[in-house]
């Protein structure tokens, strides 16, 4: 049965997403919420995606979120002994994380197309708000008995923080859901990497008795290769910060819910690794007096400028994350 709950789930996502990105690609073109020019350096071809509509987000929130809703409601009929109130619990809150950081992408979003604000919100504002969101998750963890101050790290073992084990939860969390929103810069790099991402998530919950959270991980995989269909280059349709910041929010929800982020170190490695090239870009620039590290930051930026394709930089950071998350899946293993 569970098999086909993560079956139906996938399903019902891809559907779900398909339909919603046919309803909503002629309404963006028709008010013109559309990309803005997000570089003044870089690629040449970096212009011609100005016009593009974005807040395709949108269509994989939605098929995500029907797909795991779908699939808990029909295992309430067919095997409720699958799914307790604990796991529901975990399941909601999961879910209505990843919902919180896309509003904010989706203020975001409305900032820099309506109001022409390049930069939507001050950073400081964005990581406030977001940091309100990590209090929600945290708390939602703690009421509902799935918070704990320590975490395996990976290979090495068991360590408990004790009360450092909180700012590392944030720091965690609010680098990761901003490694994820820096992915989202080229077309289908994001979503193929985060549709990599949840299909890791998707044996880990099985491995580790988290079966309500692999329900989200299937509808979800599910939902971005429907959605890839339209951002995959050349892009028709952009997931704007409503989609990268929810994708964000799902990475790092689903590891905590489950009890493990430390997952995050390995199946987040390819976000991560954007946000290094660019906290390295930031301080070799203040310490060496305005010289460059790299030509452009993040990872991705860079490659563009050094002549790599779209696709190809896409297929690189794809296969980086398979290979990080077939670490993480050894790691789940052994643990």
């Amino acid at each position: 049965m569970a098999r086909y709950a993560l079956m139906i789930a996938a399903l019902v996502g891809f559907l779900v997403t398909a339909g919603v990105a046919v309803l909503l690609l002629p309404i963006l073109q028709k008010i013109r919420f559309a990309q803005p020019a997000k570089r003044l350096t870089g690629p040449e071809w970096h212009k011609q995606k100005a016009g593009t509509p974005t807040l395709g987000g949108l269509a994989f929130l939605v098929g995500s979120v029907c797909a795991a809703g779908a699939a808990c409601f029909g295992l309430n009929f067919l095997d409720a002994k699958l799914l307790n109130t604990h796991q529901k619990m975990n399941l909601v809150l999961a879910v209505a994380c990843a919902m919180a950081f896309a509003a904010i992408g989706f203020t975001e979003d409305c900032l820099k197309v309506v109001l022409h604000r390049r930069r939507g919100l001050h950073a400081w504002q964005r990581l406030l708000l977001e940091a309100v969101v990590t209090t929600f998750l945290l708390l939602g963890l703690h009421y509902n008995g799935a918070l704990e101050t320590g975490m395996v790290v990976p290979f090495v073992g068991y360590f408990d923080f004790g009360i450092a084990y909180y700012p590392l939860a944030y720091a965690l969390i609010l680098a990761l859901v901003n490694c994820v929103h820096l992915t989202d810069g080229i077309d289908g790099l994001c979503a193929s990497v985060s549709f990599v991402v949840m299909l890791g998530f998707l044996v880990i919950c099985g491995l580790l008795n988290a079966f309500q959270l692999s329900l989200f991980a299937a509808g979800l995989a599910g939902a971005l290769v429907a959605f890839l269909l339209w951002n995959f280059y050349p892009a028709k349709l952009f997931m704007g910060d409503t989609g990268s910041l929810f994708l964000g929010g799902a990475i790092v929800s689903i590891a905590f819910c489950m009890g493990w982020p430390s997952l995050l170190m390995l199946l987040g490695a390819a976000f991560l690794l954007e946000g290094l090239t660019v906290v390295l870009q930031l301080g070799w620039h203040k310490l060496s007096h305005g010289k460059l590290l790299f030509k452009m930051a993040p990872l991705h930026a860079e490659l563009e400028l050094k002549g790599w394709s779209e696709t190809r930089i896409t297929a690189a950071f794809a296969a980086l994350a398979a290979a990080m998350t077939l670490l993480a899946l050894l790691f789940a293993y052994v643990s």
